[in-house]
């Protein structure tokens, strides 16, 4: 039915902008084929199907950097935390912002308050995603033509722009609108009270970044949760289709077709196959695959795969698993992430709840990967996994939120917040030698950003930390 649904949602796009381009065949100072004015469902079938893009994009670009992934190529320059280029994943950002700023003024003016309501959820998510790469960015200027070399606004006075968006997506997801949103949403649906908890769960999302901030509230950030998802069936995800698969399966067909890439680190490998922890995760053989020989081995990052062949040696990422299956859904927010965010927030008041949201979240995951009850049960049983409250640590949440977060580029603004303090992570062999002895802190503004409004881009270095990471 979803499938369904959403072929109906890009047909119908696609018939619209036909007849709007039908409608001006004869005018001949106009491009019949490229219509000028695009409808409220068409860009919301386009925002939604491209913010789920924008997630992967950024989680394929950071995933080195946590060391989910490792490249099998020596000193390969995503291993080694050197200045990357990032001009496609910066295009697709503001692509997105761009067609949401248009959205949301074509929603207001015809009072379609669901839609003006979820788009504004989805810039604070887009916004949000870009500052936490970037720092400062082009915002306040970068949207009404006002001029083609927009400034630079602060970084943590976007982060108020983010709250205040969600609270106004909130605001007028909760108002009656002219419209209702349906199967032009790859997301909910049109669900409304999926959106509202959508809203609420990426609002403790980016106040618990704030931590240590003058701003942060632990009470505000649990208000929040506390409206939040409720279940992994309210999950904020997009699924994929037969015409185009999860990018995440894509990568795995690649690398099956010697296409080399989602090549497992040794970090991740050792974290869950009781190498670095006492006892071995049910959810490994779940998440990645094994060698020819069966076992479960990962790849040093920067130190590339040696003398090991291009296939069958090291762990990967395969087909057909939760995260690679062709018609996988590609997770912008889940249950799970929001329980590690309670229980980090709880935690230095109420040990208790801390405790209690932390396994509701080992549980959530299992559960989204379908662990056997049978194993599940044996992993929580486990003293250094059911510790008890009392001996509960903000270590065994980040830990547990780095396993249930695989893949999702939440995970590089966890391990920068944490000092990248997770249990027998090293710096990667061949490090960028500009870094020390430190992890990288920031992505470099694009080249084409550099090239084409180089006079406002901000100088800083990989090791410059945005505003909450200091």
């Amino acid at each position: 039915m979803k499938f369904n649904n959403k072929i109906k949602a890009v047909l119908g796009t696609s018939l619209i902008l036909t007849a709007s381009a039908c409608d001006s065949y004869l005018d001949v100072n106009e491009n019949p084929n490229n219509p000028q004015d695009a409808p409220i469902s068409g860009l919301m079938t386009n925002i939604t199907y491209e913010t789920s893009l924008n997630v992967y994009r950024e989680g394929s670009a950071v995933s080195n950097y946590v060391q989910y992934l490792a490249s099998p190529n020596p000193a390969s320059g995503s291993d080694t935390m050197e200045p990357l280029n990032f001009s496609s994943m910066w295009f697709s950002l503001y692509n997105v912002m761009t067609d949401l700023y248009t959205m949301n003024e074509k929603a207001e003016a015809e009072g379609a308050l669901q839609y003006l309501g979820a788009g504004q959820v989805l810039m604070a998510l887009n916004l949000g995603m870009t500052v936490d790469l970037f720092g400062d960015v082009p915002f306040s200027e970068s949207f009404n033509f006002s001029t083609v070399t927009p400034s630079y606004d602060d970084d943590q006075a976007l982060y108020g722009n983010v709250i205040s968006l969600l609270d106004q997506g909130i605001a007028n997801l909760n108002q009656e609108s002219s419209s209702s949103i349906g199967n032009d949403d790859f997301i909910y649906q049109g669900d409304i009270d999926l959106w509202l908890k959508f809203a609420y769960t990426l609002k403790a999302r980016y106040m618990i970044h704030m931590k240590g901030s003058s701003g942060y509230s632990a009470s505000e950030v649990l208000a929040a949760a506390a409206n939040g998802f409720t279940s992994n069936d309210e999950n904020a995800s997009v699924t994929f289709f037969e015409q185009r698969f999860n990018p995440w399966a894509q990568d795995a067909i690649n690398n099956a077709n010697l296409l080399l890439t989602g090549w497992i680190s040794e970090q991740f490998i050792q974290a869950l196959d009781g190498t670095s922890y006492p006892t071995v995760d049910p959810r490994l053989k779940l998440m990645v695959g094994t060698t020819d020989d069966g076992e479960f081995l990962g790849t040093v990052n920067g130190a590339g795969r040696g003398n090991a062949p291009e296939q069958g040696a090291r762990s990967t990422l395969v087909e057909g698993q939760y995260y690679t299956s062709r018609q996988a859904p590609l997770l912008i927010a889940t249950f799970a992430e929001l329980k590690f965010i309670e229980a980090e927030a709880a935690f230095e008041t109420n040990k208790a709840t801390a405790y209690a949201a932390y396994l509701a979240g080992i549980n959530a995951h299992m559960d989204m990967l379908s662990v056997p009850e049978g194993e599940k049960e044996t992993y929580l049983a486990d003293a250094s996994v059911s510790m008890g409250s009392d001996a509960l640590t903000m270590a065994d949440i980040f830990k547990e939120k780095y396993v249930a977060m695989f893949l999702h580029p939440e995970t590089w603004n966890d391990a920068r917040r944490f000092d990248y303090a997770y249990k027998d992570m090293t710096l990667p062999e061949n490090l960028n030698p500009n870094l020390g002895n430190d992890y990288i802190r920031r992505l470099a503004y694009p080249d084409s950003e550099v090239s084409r409004n180089g006079s406002n881009v901000p100088s800083v270095t990989l090791l410059d930390r945005i505003w909450w990471d200091q």
